[in-house]
């Protein structure tokens, strides 16, 4: 358009609009956030699953974290059945029924370990096999709850004290029947690896043991009866007091667990009863010994034995402490008691006998007991000198009276031997004391022959000379 008055025509232009800058491209920027996330996540996944394709006795857990498997693991070994065909028909059990289990944990752990997802190499391993564990109570249980006509209970072995015999005595266990436990068992094994979940077994009746075995109740036999051999209260080795059978029983009880283990307990207030009797039957005085000894001062006989005396001290606590031994199978209760020493007298004696004198002199602590005239052994009899020793003795007896003897003397009194067949006697057939008449022996009066043989005890001295 140009304006006349300025020189210009009329015209009117309408200029354009500038065109627009160019906008920035930005969708790589946002189509490559998604993306990196993506395998910062699938790379971080690859660091706790396990490679793909793995699995564990047909159970498949790749893909799945070490704490997935093992759930997964555990649920099919539960939830796998078993068909039970029996003599007393058809029942289904479970894994979770037999009480079976597995180390789903280690398992699925160690199968990451080997097959992890971020190495390929390891992807579609060989699957791997598991032994199950099943527990024989659980499976045995089910099984007789599931088919009870073909089970029969087992008895266990009993304890009791026969006061006839007055001792324990054992009953012997008899075994039960029941369903084959193993072989329900050999089949969820081959169910499980094979990844089946459902599978048959024909399980046959097989014996059912106690609990409470023969042996075991044997063995608690003889503890108990242990106990009763040896009851009582001791001091040192010597059984001062004894507790009878019958008595000791009386004490005890004795509890089975049902699996085995047998449980003595004992009456506290029973053994108190016996302990309260305990110091008029332990404490004494003390008893000296009186003794005959040789001129070595060796003892050859003893006329009193020395004891010695015993008090028994405090006696609290000792039912309680013999309560507790005897539940440990110890029937020996050791005393604490204060004892007093014995003296003792000693005597000596020995005998001589001096053939020239023709006497014999009895000798007790050095000092002369007794003297007398006697007659040895005449010419041709002579009575042996030297040291003897009394030996055997008797009361009477014939002298010679046998073959190659020329003499025979009856109802020779009083006879003590000290050396072969010589010894001092006496003498009823002569009274010519003191003039050698024998065949060898001492004669002498019969009173002084009875004095010598109750006097002098085997092992008395004899001194014979001139």
């Amino acid at each position: 358009m140009t304006d006349g008055a300025n020189g210009t025509d009329a015209t009117t232009y309408a200029w354009a609009p500038s065109e627009p800058a160019k906008r920035k491209n930005r969708s790589g920027l946002w189509i490559g956030i998604p993306a990196g996330a993506t395998a910062v996540a699938l790379i971080a996944a690859s660091l706790v699953l396990i490679a793909p394709g793995a699995s564990v006795a047909g159970v498949q857990i790749g893909g799945l974290t070490a704490g997935a498997a093992a759930q997964a693991i555990s649920a099919r070994l539960a939830s796998t059945e078993v068909t039970v065909e029996s003599p007393a028909g058809d029942v289904t059990v479970t894994g979770a029924d037999l009480g079976a289990s597995v180390d789903a944990t280690a398992i699925a752990e160690k199968a990451f370990a080997d097959n992890p997802m971020w190495k390929p190499a390891s992807w579609f391993p060989t699957g791997t096999g598991v032994e199950i564990q099943v527990d024989p109570a659980a499976a045995a249980a089910v099984l007789r709850e599931r088919a009870p006509g073909s089970y029969r209970a087992p008895v266990d072995a009993t304890v009791a004290f026969d006061s006839g015999a007055q001792s324990y005595v054992a009953t012997p266990a008899e075994p039960g029947e029941g369903l084959d436990v193993s072989t329900v068992t050999a089949a969820l094994q081959s169910a499980f690896d094979a990844g089946t979940a459902q599978t048959t077994a024909q399980a046959g009746v097989v014996p059912v043991d106690a609990l409470v075995s023969t042996e075991e109740a044997d063995a608690a036999v003889a503890t108990l009866n242990g106990i009763l051999d040896s009851a009582g209260f001791y001091i040192g080795d010597e059984r001062t007091v004894a507790v009878d059978r019958a008595t000791a029983a009386s004490w005890l009880t004795v509890t089975s667990d049902g699996e085995g283990a047998f449980a003595i307990t004992a009456d506290q207030a029973g053994i108190q009863t016996a302990v309260d009797g305990l110091a008029g039957a332990v404490d004494r005085g003390a008893v000296n010994a009186d003794v005959i000894v040789d001129t070595g001062g060796a003892v050859i006989h003893t006329i009193t034995e020395g004891q010695t005396g015993r008090t028994l001290g405090d006696t609290s606590g000792i039912a309680a402490a013999f309560a507790a031994q005897l539940a440990e199978g110890n029937g020996r209760y050791a005393l604490a008691v204060t004892e007093a020493p014995f003296e003792t007298t000693k005597t000596e004696r020995n005998i001589d006998v001096n053939l020239s004198n023709q006497t014999v002199t009895l000798y007790q602590n050095g000092q002369v007991y007794q003297h007398w005239s006697m007659s040895s052994g005449k010419s041709g009899w002579e009575t042996h000198t030297g040291n003897f020793r009394i030996g055997w003795k008797t009361a009477m007896q014939d002298m010679g009276c046998v073959p190659g003897y020329d003499w025979c003397t009856k109802d020779v009194p009083w006879v003590a031997y000290f050396n072969g067949d010589e010894g001092f006697h006496g003498t009823y057939w002569h009274s010519n004391f003191g003039t050698p008449m024998s065949h060898g022996c001492i004669n002498l009066t019969i009173a002084n022959a009875k004095l010598l043989y109750d006097w002098a005890y085997r092992g008395t001295e004899v001194s014979v000379h001139y």
